[in-house]
């Protein structure tokens, strides 16, 4: 055995500790985002903080933000919404029993229980969260399977194309997308497969930079295992507490620091997949092969429409010698716009470059916790005297752009002074590391408050694109206008709180996340649901008129895929319909996503 025949047995079946419990359902929020231990709460005395001890504000007041909610969303904290529900309700199961018999004893488990299989059948849509807290979906699945190895994935499938029932991947269940979702008309005994037993790194070559890693891994634990040999993948959405690499396969995913590591795309070798024709992996590692089209392609953003994606060869990359944050504080959006502009053209990239408006830094603002010390709070008010009497910032104008660098200490100071440039150029001021990082901390607590804003009535979403970049400044003022113009017509009193983010950059243009949120505590006889619906179809008229695509990094589903035409176009339907159809002639893979 040679010495990197060594290296990669030595790193074989690496389990993962941070996965040991059975259940996800028994630690994450059946009714909303993330961990069972942290949401957002009032106390006693009125005041808003957030439980838990897993992020940094976490038990923490936050004296300013109940105002912020009050003033700005209309909130009222005595008009509550609460979940209508403390138990999960679905029709009975519909049971294929030859297929049952099939897999018995074959598989890692098989429950047909009913919080299962409601858990299963959603995923992180605003319309999901609203219906497992007040009602109940029109479509369950009907069996949960839990698989471990690709041979089981091998079995589960042939079953399913024997005995004609349907197959829904499960990884993560953070998709935004409606793709979990069952279609309503399935006749079919529907089954969804959960693959986060599928969580081991097979092998790691520190020689090549790669390893060998199962779909079902979720983001973090991935990256606390590979550091234990001083590497990394770099992927990292904000989802990356719970999505799985086969989730961020299947849908085409983006990280926050993709200037550094790359999208999903750049970071995938090779990728295997279990399909009713039989299991593909592409035959080769080598890092660029010239032998007809990739047909890694077919399966990146496949949405588990052709299969079970079951592991993937990986690039990684060292353990960054430096990471430093910060930020920097624009008079107003349009000169934030034009320097993140000037930043792409000058192709030294920080890891991770993020610009919020107005609306968003006031937001980020509200959710700011005293202080430790006196001097500190002075500290601060100095700062902000010196930031709006002195320099003339407008605090109802000025946003923030958050900076992460990660590299060598060379690499880190050549950006820094490239930075420093471009933002002298445009007025910038520098506000540091600590509103740098609280920009982040915005990026994992947001889908909690989401949950929070349901408790009072207030319906609120994100959703995301990307355009060139002469699209990007008339893309969010025009789509915003758009919203503010649908919320009239559907009834909505409250004006509605939007507020948007240029959120990656590269060469040729940008992605903007736009977030809108409205009240609908008191409207007699609207459907909220139906009504945000509405308002983000028109929404997303608005960007793909203005040269914005259907998704930057969320995927399809089914709740976007009436605008696939107007993305792909008639013979890329077509294209995408003959690839289903040679590999799933049976529709076994029946999630309805995509076409």
């Amino acid at each position: 055995m040679n010495r990197l025949d060594k290296l990669s047995e030595s790193f074989k079946d690496l389990s993962l500790t941070a996965q040991t419990r059975k259940y996800k359902i028994d630690w994450f929020r059946k009714n909303g985002w993330g961990f069972n231990d942290t949401a957002f709460m009032i106390g006693d005395d009125g005041v808003i903080s957030l439980t838990g001890n897993r992020y940094t504000d976490a038990g923490k007041k936050l004296p300013n933000f109940r105002q912020w909610a009050e003033e700005v969303c209309g909130l009222n904290i005595n008009n509550t919404t609460l979940p209508k529900l403390e138990k999960a309700i679905a029709d009975e199961p519909i049971i294929n029993e030859q297929f049952m018999e099939a897999i018995k004893n074959k598989v890692g488990e098989i429950t047909t229980d009913t919080e299962q299989r409601v858990f299963h059948s959603h995923g992180q849509t605003m319309e999901d969260i609203y219906i497992v807290r007040n009602g109940k979906f029109e479509r369950t699945v009907d069996v949960v399977v839990y698989i471990e190895n690709e041979q089981q994935a091998e079995i589960l499938v042939k079953a399913a194309v024997e005995h004609d029932v349907c197959l829904i991947v499960y990884g993560g269940g953070t998709n935004v997308t409606n793709a979990l979702k069952p279609v309503t008309e399935e006749k079919r005994s529907i089954i969804s497969v959960d693959v986060t037993r599928m969580n081991h790194i097979k092998w790691v070559d520190k020689k090549n930079n790669t390893a060998c890693v199962e779909a079902g891994i979720v983001g973090k634990d991935l990256e606390n295992e590979l550091a234990k040999h001083g590497v990394m993948c770099g992927h990292e959405p904000d989802s990356v507490e719970f999505s799985t690499l086969g989730g961020w396969i299947s849908t085409r995913a983006s990280g926050m620091k993709k200037n550094r590591y790359g999208n999903i795309d750049d970071i995938i070798l090779t990728v295997r997949i279990v399909t009713p024709l039989g299991t593909f992996e592409r035959k080769q590692e080598s890092p660029r092969i010239s032998s007809g089209p990739n047909l890694n392609e077919f399966i990146l953003g496949s949405e588990g429409t052709l299969g079970i994606i079951t592991q993937a060869t990986l690039k990684l990359r060292t353990i960054p010698e430096c990471v430093e944050y910060d930020s920097i504080i624009f008079h107003d959006f349009v000169s934030g716009c034009d320097f993140m502009y000037e930043v792409a053209q000058s192709k030294i990239w920080p890891a991770s470059l993020r610009l919020v408006d107005n609306q968003q830094f006031k937001f980020g603002m509200a959710l700011k916790t005293p202080k430790d010390s006196k001097m500190q709070e002075f500290i601060d008010k100095a700062k902000k005297y010196f930031l709006l009497e002195i320099k003339k910032f407008d605090q109802d104008k000025m946003c923030m752009a958050s900076i992460v660098y990660e590299g060598t200490k060379e690499e880190v100071a050549q950006q820094k002074a490239s930075i420093k440039k471009i933002l002298d150029k445009h007025n910038g001021f520098r506000a540091g590391a600590e509103n740098g990082q609280r920009g982040y901390f915005l990026t994992f607590v947001i889908a909690y408050l989401r949950d929070f804003s349901f408790d009072f009535g207030y319906i609120a979403e994100s959703f995301e694109t990307s355009c060139p970049w002469k699209n990007v400044y008339p893309l969010i003022e025009n789509t915003t206008k758009r919203i503010q113009e649908e919320c009239k017509k559907q009834g909505i009193v409250v004006p509605p709180f939007i507020s948007s983010r240029v959120t990656q950059v590269y060469d040729t243009g940008a992605a903007v996340y736009i977030y809108f949120g409205f009240l609908y505590y008191g409207l007699d006889g609207i459907d909220p649901v139906k009504v945000y619906d509405q308002i983000e179809g028109a929404a997303r008229e608005e960007i793909m008129k203005n040269g914005g695509c259907i998704s930057h990094h969320h995927g399809v589903g089914k709740l976007r895929k009436r605008f696939m035409k107007d993305s792909v176009g008639e013979v890329g339907i077509e294209m995408l319909k003959a690839v289903k159809q040679k590999v799933d002639p049976k529709n076994t893979f029946g999630s309805g996503n995509l076409i």
